[in-house]
């Protein structure tokens, strides 16, 4: 029932989102609840209060623009802080880089209010690291967490966290990188050279050019899709940046000299064109499918946006092993999920110690063998996803 639901839905709203009907959908109350959990989950809710054409349910308008007027305050909160970010590195003599949201933004690509930023992701170079995080805390920001792919602060004085969806006063957390990669599923596609730009300045630079942040925002896709926690979201940043783009724009990303090859760029590309038709070049497509691994093209033409995102609600053993590019890759991943390493499992343990909701769901609690039996036998339910479906079922909800 909730699976069905979560496939009704999630289709409709990526639909309404790229071609608006003038009729709001004849679901029951139990859809449309389920509906505000995958407008959560997938960052879309102020893109849809701007796009719908309909009114109705009342509810539901309600919903979207609470949404958009917690982004938007939001918004103002984070510019707030990357200034102040900026200013401090200048002082102090740090080149660092906005990456991802605070790049479109900057570049104009979304207005305030539009889009969800959930954090501040910000890249230096290995030898600025301590300085940008002393920089930090002296914003009163201290490290939570540090893993392979960035070092994680929150502010430590921090106000309660919203159970569903935005909200302006949640704490801003900061990501620092000195890398920008993605493992796929287990190898490392590293593109940070691409994206830093020749001359580097004190205080807040901008990527490269244009094809360098389209670049960043395929990764961060393509590492998505294979760990199944895609948003719609992600595909319309894609989108919007790729209906600003010039054929020397695509020529550049497509002629890009990387280490790992571009064999990961087809499937994003590939599920963006699915649902945004027109935005990426034909021509396109074919060159970087032409790259990429015969099985990976053709499970990225079959699988849609429920099969590669958060409302995918179930927990799959492997998921992403079709990303291996050889049998020795894929047995070395599948490895790493039986067998995971201690850093993995202390990262997990630190996520559910951060996260006390996620008590509510018996998984981050039980033995990892525990968890393997239930993969095997169940396919449980994957614990975010339900968290914002709970969420959104005990919310009072008034469908007239």
């Amino acid at each position: 029932m909730v699976s069905a639901a979560l496939l009704k839905t999630t289709e409709a709203l990526a639909s309404e989102l790229t071609s608006p009907t003038s009729e709001p959908p004849h679901w029951s109350e139990f859809e449309w609840r389920i509906a505000k959990a995958v407008a959560s989950m997938q960052g879309i809710a102020s893109l849809l209060w701007g796009t719908i054409r309909w009114q109705s349910p009342a509810s539901w308008r309600r919903f979207l623009e609470q949404q958009r007027d917690h982004i938007l305050r939001r918004q103002h909160r984070i510019s707030q802080l990357l200034e102040l970010i900026d200013v401090a590195a200048r002082r102090e003599g740090i080149a660092t880089m906005a990456l991802k949201g605070a790049a479109l933004h900057a570049a104009g690509v979304y207005q305030a209010g539009e889009r969800p930023m959930a954090d501040i992701d910000l890249l230096v170079r290995p030898s600025d690291q301590q300085a940008m995080l002393r920089l930090l805390e002296g914003l009163d920001y201290s490290i939570t967490t540090t893993d392979w792919r960035h070092q994680a602060l929150m502010p430590r004085i921090q106000g309660p966290h919203a159970t569903l969806g935005e909200h302006a006063d949640n704490p801003i957390r900061i990501e620092l990188h000195t890398r920008i990669m993605e493992p796929l599923p287990i190898r490392e596609v590293d593109i940070t050279s691409f994206l830093l730009p020749r001359e580097l300045h004190a205080g807040l630079n901008a990527y490269a050019c244009a094809a360098a942040l389209m670049m960043h925002l395929l990764l961060h896709a393509a590492g998505s899709m294979r760990s199944r926690a895609l948003r719609l979201v992600q595909l319309h940043d894609i989108a919007r940046l790729a209906a600003r783009f010039s054929a020397a724009d695509w020529e550049q990303l497509r002629t890009a000299r990387l280490d790992a090859g571009l064999w990961w760029v087809a499937p994003p590309l590939i599920l963006t064109a699915r649902y945004y038709t027109g935005v990426i070049p034909h021509a396109l497509l074919a060159q970087v499918e032409s790259k990429c691994p015969w099985l990976l093209a053709r499970l990225s033409r079959r699988h849609g946006l429920m099969a590669l995102s958060w409302s995918n609600v179930r927990i799959e053993a492997f998921p992403g092993i079709e990303w291996a590019r050889t049998p020795r890759e894929a047995l070395r991943f599948a490895l790493s999920r039986i067998w995971p390493s201690r850093a993995a499992l202390h990262d997990l343990e630190v996520y559910s110690k951060q996260n006390p909701r996620t008590a509510a769901i018996p998984w981050y609690g039980i033995s990892h063998g525990a968890r393997i039996v239930r993969w095997v036998f169940s396919r449980p339910p994957r614990v975010q996803s339900m968290l914002a479906i709970r969420a959104a079922l005990e919310q009072d909800w008034d469908l007239k």
